[in-house]
């Protein structure tokens, strides 16, 4: 079934068509918020643009990664692409789809453009146009690359992305020099995509705070400043032990040699998490480091004879993983994706699902003093400082409680671009 287009993506289908005002137009960059429907218009239009113009000829439809451009593009507009009557064929071995309408065939390639030494990827390649989804998301020599790689007569430039910082390359250079770049610049709200209904939008909206939710739904490019959790206050987020049994039990784990170690004791109490005791040692201010083996006492006693489902830790505390697993613990590694982590445990601690409890001050102390680390750049990053009990319970949201909730319904926490 063809979807419902509002007027800005009717805009994005059109606008290299004779008729529009946009024809003149050397590219187009969507970005925005998320859930705003960029992806699917773009996609749709690129390759409608392609087959209406040209014929046997070369394109890139590039993301992050190959996975990410079939899960994120190619899932959308494929299905709306067999209903406007084009046929294909993917040679998945070789990242290659042939997409065919009426006598018309054109091939398009699919890159990843994952760090820096993915330019080489893209290198030789004669293209008629490109397609960068999440093209923020990408190291600058790649897209550069890609588009160098477009030397056909006609050939345009594509891009979709949610915003990031100010510093941003992709901002500097596109979005600020769209005019000068020949390019057209459309800024996406939640309310252009017709499927979301009012009160998914609201629930969107109620998953960000502070700078992400000024980027992912007010579709700003704006630095990340201030405390990280800035809504967070121990009067609304901070309560006492729940009375009654936990039904399970999960120890989180930041380990540090010299810097503080903090582990962190979760009970689930009718289908909510509450961080019910803690540990942190600081090795600096104590004027003595712990062995590894003192840390594993340490754990033991926290868990204090209960049956812990798991202990998750940084992968990184290779050797302290180790012993743990000889004394018999179940070790799960953590997910350490920092930013997705933090908007994760934002979302969890809003929504409720996690709770800070009374007896974990070094944990409600850090969350006063967990800072945006504002001479970072381009990309966002946080302090290191006072993040060790913040890392920990970032691990436990990442690893844990999110998977839990994703599986059982609605998680806006997930709704930034999924790469592989």
């Amino acid at each position: 079934m063809i979807p419902r287009f509002s007027p800005k993506q009717q805009r994005v289908l059109r606008w290299w068509g004779a008729a529009s005002p946009d024809r003149g137009k050397d590219a187009i960059i969507c970005d925005g918020a998320v859930r705003s429907g960029k992806t699917l218009c773009l996609g749709l239009s690129f390759v409608l643009w392609a087959t209406a113009r040209f014929r046997g000829q070369q394109f890139a439809l590039c993301g992050k990664t190959t996975e990410s451009v079939r899960r994120n593009l190619l899932t959308s507009v494929l299905p709306v692409l067999e209903e406007l009557g084009f046929t294909w064929e993917e040679k998945v071995s070789r990242n290659k789809l042939l997409l065919r309408l009426g006598g018309r065939e054109n091939t398009f390639y699919l890159f990843g453009g994952k760090d820096e030494s993915s330019a080489g990827l893209i290198q030789g390649v004669t293209l008629a146009g490109v397609l960068l989804d999440e093209a923020a998301l990408m190291p600058r020599s790649f897209v550069e690359q890609a588009c160098a790689r477009c030397s056909v007569e006609g050939a345009r430039f594509w891009f979709s992305c949610n915003p990031e910082g100010p510093a941003h390359w992709f901002y500097r250079e596109w979005i600020c020099k769209a005019a000068e770049r020949n390019a057209l610049h459309l800024r996406f709200f939640m309310e252009d995509n017709p499927v979301l209904t009012p009160a998914t939008r609201a629930r969107y909206e109620r998953a960000f705070q502070g700078a992400f939710y000024r980027r992912f739904v007010l579709g700003e490019w704006t630095a990340a400043e201030g405390l990280v959790y800035d809504f967070f206050d121990a009067e609304t987020f901070v309560q006492p032990v729940p009375a009654g049994e936990a039904d399970r039990w999960v120890i989180s784990c930041d380990y540090g040699t010299v810097n503080p170690t903090s582990l962190g004791l979760w009970g689930r109490f009718g289908g909510v998490w509450y961080r019910v005791k803690e540990y942190y040692y600081d090795a600096r201010l104590e004027k003595r480091q712990q062995t590894d083996q003192e840390y594993a006492d340490r754990l033991r006693e926290l868990a204090g004879g209960r049956e812990i489902e798991a202990v998750v830790a940084d992968p990184s505390a290779a050797s302290f993983l180790e012993v743990l697993r000889r004394e018999g613990w179940t070790v799960r590694k953590a997910k350490n994706d920092v930013l997705s982590g933090i908007r994760l445990t934002a979302d969890a601690l809003k929504a409720g699902r996690i709770v800070i409890c009374d007896p974990c001050a070094d944990a409600i102390r850090e969350f006063g003093s967990y800072c945006w680390d504002l001479t970072a750049g381009e990309r966002d990053q946080v302090k290191k400082q006072f993040d060790h009990a913040m890392d920990e319970i970032r691990y436990f949201v990442a690893t844990v409680a999110a998977p839990e909730e994703r599986a059982d319904g609605f998680f806006a926490g997930f709704v930034e671009r999924r790469v592989s």
